[in-house]
């Protein structure tokens, strides 16, 4: 068995000391074989504007690298949609070699970008595979032969509401569904991953803010355990989404933001949640509420804050079939295999 904590989205600037930034969470993080979180953007440092189409974007100096190994986080996600351009992306691949901090979901090329980052602990060995179904459509995606980011499409299309023709106006069905190659490739790196590791943990950056799921998250996400993966970990949206347990495994569909400093995010969206989890042949997973407060340091919730977050995300859960149990400011999820 293998012990982990997992977080959702990561980003760090504008920190003088960021040795600091997950301080107020070190008691959860102290302990677990293995630390995750998704890097929320490079640390490739800023030049002026960082990405054309999110003009109020700036990637992050390379010395906040230093929050990380504070941390000792062992592996990220660098899977998502401000991994962009490309030079960026592989300018921050190299500061997380050069701290040690295994990563996964981008790449000089296609091979690597779907290379899982294999982890050595208590015996075991445990895969780290990561996707991003956000995604900006040209020049950021990991080619054979040029550097991006592994990628998860989905397709939309909209479906007239039954009534719209005696209700004129009423807003369409959305139909969502994963792009074949992008789902076919993901579930052969999972059976590859499984043929090496003996643990296989897939990071999905995907989804839209709020609580509802799109319908590719969870073709994606059932896909996925039945390639052989022991979990899915989701961020994307910034808020926090269900668990489901399907065939005796979890999908945390999204666990929000976790330590999260560009200045446009810095009053919304402000909860998340932290996961503990074994895996094994007898699966665990317990999860911390968590918020960042006024002055954007992320704390555990305690007290009423913890239950009254715990008891919206029992709710969310119950949607997808899943029983959660709260007690003490921590959910225990139930169903999980053995």
């Amino acid at each position: 068995m293998i012990t982990l904590v997992l977080g959702g989205d990561v980003n760090l600037q504008g920190r003088a000391n960021p040795e600091t930034a997950f301080a107020p969470l070190s008691s959860l993080l102290t302990g677990a074989d293995v630390r995750f979180v998704n890097l929320e953007g490079p640390l490739s440092g800023s030049t002026g504007l960082d990405i054309p189409h999110k003009p109020n974007w700036r990637h992050s100096p390379p010395e906040m690298v230093a929050a990380l190994t504070a941390a000792e986080i062992d592996v990220v996600s660098v899977a998502n949609n401000v991994t962009y351009p490309p030079a960026a992306a592989m300018a921050s691949l190299a500061v997380l070699d050069r701290a040690g901090i295994a990563h996964c979901g981008a790449g000089a090329n296609l091979a690597e970008a779907h290379a899982p980052a294999i982890l050595e602990r208590s015996g075991g060995r445990i895969a780290f595979l990561a996707y991003t179904s956000l995604c900006w459509p040209v020049g950021q995606e990991a080619t054979e032969d040029s550097p991006g980011v592994a990628v998860a499409g989905a397709y939309t299309s909209y479906q007239p509401d039954p009534r719209v023709l005696d209700v004129p106006g009423r807003p369409p069905i959305v139909h969502t569904t994963p792009v074949r190659r992008d789902l076919e490739l993901l579930l052969a790196d999972i059976r590859r991953a499984r043929a090496e590791a003996d643990h296989v943990v897939v990071s999905m950056h995907w989804g839209l803010p709020g609580d509802e799921l799109a319908e590719y998250q969870v073709t994606y996400a059932h896909a996925i355990i039945d390639a052989g993966a022991d979990l899915v970990v989701g961020h994307g949206p910034h808020t926090v989404q269900p668990i489901e347990v399907y065939r005796g495994c979890p999908i945390l569909y999204s666990l929000g933001n976790l330590v999260f400093d560009w200045p446009a995010m810095r009053d919304r969206h402000r909860d998340g949640l932290l996961a503990g989890c074994v895996v094994g042949d007898q699966m665990r997973v317990e999860l911390v509420p968590i918020r960042r407060g006024e002055d954007n340091e992320c704390v555990p919730l305690t007290g009423a804050n913890a239950d009254e977050a715990l008891r919206r995300f029992v709710g969310l859960s119950a949607r997808r079939g899943t029983n959660v149990t709260v007690s003490d400011g921590f959910a225990t999820v139930e169903g999980l295999r053995g």
